[in-house]
């Protein structure tokens, strides 16, 4: 696989190992610990790994031990042995983080001091301890973290893996949006990316069209949707969105829903006190964390609110918040009268 990220900022699973390691794990690697919380990653650089054996030493023997329940002393008599059908072994430690303990580090060091040629060891699990280990593994292979990404990561690597997995294209909005609906989670996003390459058909881009048709929201996500609509400014829309949400949604869906609301007045009175200070909007943009569809619109309601306006509806919405949970308040009627407050400030 290739080195560096392309012109475009995508990035590939060897970029990520880069910003971890310093490089990728090849076929030279006898020891290899793949840790971190983002399982996807962990699933594709065991299966580059793979690959690397497989082309050094052509067909390989694979074992793959639990980590919860295995003997140290099993693993590495594996590692120690010839194999019978293969010239390499690749032998596989999953929940490394039970398995590698007080009492198996001394043995797992001695073993990384001097790793048999023929076998490549891999330690994988959600987390990792450092320590000697780790320095003696760095000797014969590497250290490679799998954490979880952040959204502009995520962002271009969604760009990438359509582009050279799935062979199709997306756009940036298109990309963002996606992260918005999805979260970080790459295997998730991964498989979604599937199934949005074959709706759009050989040759043809994914759309936001095709994202908002094709990849549900979860019930979390359907109350912060809710932003989207007060920022129309249309009360009668506003007003049926917000029965839809509520009507589909569990007891108690109005606590996110006032929260997506004051979060969302948070923003736009951020947004609207530094643009009278004459701070660069896209200063103020990166401050507050705006990114995707929902950029300009919250951009464009702080300019028509003004700072003035912003700050009633924000302490509109705390109080709103404030009143839904002391008792005798109906939740639906006050985030009602808080959707006209949101038309009002916008001045529709």
């Amino acid at each position: 696989m290739g080195g560096g990220a392309d012109p475009a900022g995508d990035l590939s699973l060897v970029d990520m190992a880069k910003k971890s390691a310093s490089r990728a794990p090849n076929a030279d690697d006898r020891v290899v610990a793949i840790v971190g919380k983002e399982l996807f990653l962990r699933s594709q650089y065991t299966a580059m790994l793979r690959t690397a054996l497989t082309e050094a030493h052509g067909e390989i023997d694979s074992f793959v031990f639990d980590g919860n329940t295995v003997d140290a002393a099993a693993v590495l008599d594996e590692c120690r042995s010839f194999g019978l059908m293969a010239s390499h072994k690749l032998v596989i430690v999953d929940d490394a983080d039970a398995f590698v303990n007080a009492e198996t580090r001394p043995l797992l060091e001695r073993y990384a001091g001097n790793p048999n040629e023929q076998a490549t060891l891999v330690l994988r699990g959600a987390r990792w301890v450092a320590g000697n280990l780790d320095k003696a593994i760095a000797k014969v292979g590497m250290v490679l973290k799998c954490d979880s990404v952040d959204e502009a990561t995520a962002q271009r690597w969604i760009m990438a893996r359509t582009t050279k997995h799935h062979k199709s294209s997306i756009d940036a909005r298109t990309a963002a949006q996606l992260v918005q609906r999805l979260g970080t989670d790459l295997g998730r996003i991964d498989t979604e990316l599937g199934k949005l390459a074959v709706a759009a058909g050989a040759g043809n881009p994914i759309t936001a069209e095709l994202v908002t048709q094709l990849v549900g929201m979860t019930r979390e996500e359907e109350a912060w949707a809710i932003q989207e609509f007060l920022l129309s400014g249309d009360t009668a829309r506003i007003l049926g969105e917000l029965r839809v949400i509520l009507s589909n949604a569990p007891k108690g869906a109005h606590v996110p829903v006032s929260f997506a609301c004051t979060d969302l007045a948070r923003k736009v009175l951020g947004i609207a006190e530094g643009m009278k200070q004459g701070v660069p909007v896209q200063t103020l943009a990166k401050e507050m964390k705006l990114w995707g569809p929902s950029r300009d619109p919250i951009l464009q309601a702080a300019r028509a609110m003004g700072p003035a306006r912003a700050r009633g509806l924000f302490d509109a919405c705390i109080d709103a918040d404030r009143s839904m949970k002391s008792s005798g308040t109906d939740p639906v009627r006050r985030l009602e009268r808080l959707a006209v407050e949101y038309s009002r400030a916008l001045g529709r």
